[in-house]
């Protein structure tokens, strides 16, 4: 039986922070506003081949120009929370020297608007958008990244930090670093493995090091990272594919977990990478793994689905393959609905690394949504989605996870990666067109869970 909103709304804590999420290229527009610099994805999004359907961010949701309706419509939601990252490009134009005060003001507009609407603030200071030029020396292979990028967050805290009091750092350095660098299907386009490898090490240095500038310069704010995690299960239940989700588990979740809390790499990972491991290839320094390892106030995790693998030797360095299941529901990227998994990791970081403090900074789904004659999109798997997930979370919680929030991704649809403007995961839909904004049935779904909920009436 599906629980109504307020049956499910009171199974969390009084005190829980409620938003949306967004990221700065997948909405703003505006390539060269305002001074603003080329970032890897503007590069990446115009070279032929690399984005269904020839689709750029050049426009995506023009949320440069209409920040102000799209900040009343968050509010309208009932949330009390919006996260959404900073261009680096923006604030410095070639990942190095002053801020641009006019990119910079842009972020200030929106924090006082948040403020104003009553909206609490949590701002991304990477969410893949590295400026071109600092690609163009190496990129976040190179560790003098690193340390731009310790500087660049000295810079947004100072001017941000007054008022704004949620930093993440870096949000999944695994896409930057496997998908930009290892695979080639995400900036900068990549496909050396070796150098995925050293940007992933230069990714968790540069969160600790933004860890200290964001305390030097923001004093009182809370500080974490947002990890992309997926709990990983044995296709079958024989030794072999038991190894195998534990590989899986070692590349995907471990190789970022246990360094931010304090363990280092994780030794069965360095003997499968060989010769690529960080070590082998003398990226570690001294003080790196303490750096990396800086106390934080929370764990950031972006959960969408799960993985189930099996053992198969000769297919990739992990030896083994993703299984679809049979008889599980799929969104339209192809990733299975998997509630369960939600609950699981949540208890599963609770036990194994004492975060302090778990919040959910992004979950969602993609579906081919299309607007009615009506003028109404109906969505209903996409509420069942957020229903059966949000039920999980309230389980993890039940069962002894520390988790102070929940952010469902996205508040409206945007440019999708690699994916172009294919893929929708908004709770609002956009023409991208005429950049009209529609409320989906999901998204009044989560304004009543929200709002009807809070004060016990039925949805």
């Amino acid at each position: 039986m599906t629980p109504t909103p307020a049956s499910l709304f009171a199974r969390f804590p009084a005190r829980f922070t409620w938003g949306v999420a967004t990221s700065s290229y997948q909405i703003e527009g505006a390539p060269a506003g305002d001074g603003k610099g080329p970032s890897i994805w503007d590069t990446f999004s115009h070279t032929p081949g690399r984005v269904s359907g020839g689709d750029t961010g050049d426009t995506a949701c023009d949320h440069y120009h209409r920040w102000e309706g799209d900040l009343d419509l968050i509010r309208s939601l009932g949330v009390n929370a919006y996260r959404f990252s900073v261009a680096w490009p923006r604030v410095q134009p070639t990942g190095r020297g002053p801020a641009n005060a006019a990119g910079l003001a842009f972020y200030d507009r929106l924090v006082d608007g948040l403020l104003a609407r009553g909206l609490t603030p949590w701002v991304t200071l990477y969410h893949w958008d590295l400026p071109q030029a600092l690609e163009d020396a190496g990129g976040w292979p190179s560790r003098d990244t690193a340390h731009a990028f310790a500087d660049y967050a000295a810079i947004v805290a100072g001017a941000l930090g007054d008022r704004v009091r949620h930093f993440i750092t870096v949000n999944e350095p695994w896409v930057a670093a496997h998908l930009g660098y290892a695979e080639g299907i995400h900036a900068p386009g990549h496909r050396d493995h070796g150098a995925s490898i050293r940007a992933a090490h230069h990714l968790l240095l540069g969160h600790g090091l933004a860890v200290g500038a964001v305390r030097a310069h923001a004093p009182g704010a809370q500080v974490g990272i947002t990890l992309n995690l997926a709990a990983a299960y044995p296709s079958r239940d024989t030794p072999e594919d038991h190894a195998a989700a534990r590989r899986q588990d070692g590349f995907a979740n471990r190789w970022y977990l246990d360094p931010v809390f304090g363990r280092g790499y994780p030794a069965d990972v360095c003997e499968l990478l060989g010769r690529l491991s960080p070590e082998a290839q003398g990226v570690v320094r001294a003080g790196d793994l303490e750096t990396i390892a800086a106390p934080t106030d929370f764990l950031g995790v972006n959960m969408y689905s799960r993985a189930v693998v099996r053992d198969a030797p000769g297919r990739g360095w992990l030896d083994l393959e993703q299984v679809r299941v049979e008889g599980s529901e799929y969104t339209g990227f192809g990733w299975e609905v998997a509630p369960q998994s939600l609950t699981d990791l949540m208890l599963r970081l609770e036990h194994d690394y004492e975060p302090g403090a778990l919040y959910v900074t992004e979950n969602g789904a993609t579906y081919p949504d299309t607007v009615d004659a009506d003028g109404q999109v109906r969505d209903p798997e996409r509420t069942r989605y957020f229903q059966s997930h949000l039920a999980a979370l309230a389980d993890a919680i039940s069962g002894g996870a520390k988790v102070s929030g929940y952010f469902a991704w996205s508040l409206m649809d945007n440019f999708e990666w690699a994916e172009g403007y294919d893929k929708r995961f908004g709770l609002v839909h956009v023409d991208f067109a005429t950049q009209a904004r529609t409320l989906k049935a999901s998204g009044r779904w989560y304004r009543d869970f929200l709002t009807r909920a809070a004060v016990g009436t039925p949805g």
